[in-house]
């Protein structure tokens, strides 16, 4: 049961159609907001904070201009009213590796 207002890691998100789903609308809605091309590589990280809803603290790997990069977002999710809403997309640095390949 989790625990009403704290952060907890997300077990085995980086195997879960429903973290990568949400991962990729963060990217899709950046993409949107900046006018980017940000493409989805995959969640290194994911923890969520159960509150009127969930918000999840995504890091993301995505690849821009053929580099890669490493993205942090917090993406707030109500399933049962079908609300999902990005409120954080930022850029952390590079990923290790640096380019896709």
């Amino acid at each position: 049961m989790a625990t009403l207002g704290g952060v907890r890691n997300v077990e085995g998100s980086q195997n879960s159609v429903e973290i990568d789903n949400l991962a990729r609308f963060a990217v899709e809605d950046n993409n949107k907001k900046q006018n980017a091309l940000l493409q989805f590589v995959r969640v290194t990280n994911a923890k969520q904070q159960v509150v009127s809803g969930t918000v999840y603290y995504l890091t993301i790997e995505a690849t821009d201009g053929g580099k890669k990069k490493v993205y942090e977002a917090k993406v707030w999710e109500k399933p049962w009213l079908n609300f999902k809403e990005v409120q954080e997309f930022k850029l952390v640095g590079d990923a290790p590796g640096g380019s896709s390949t």
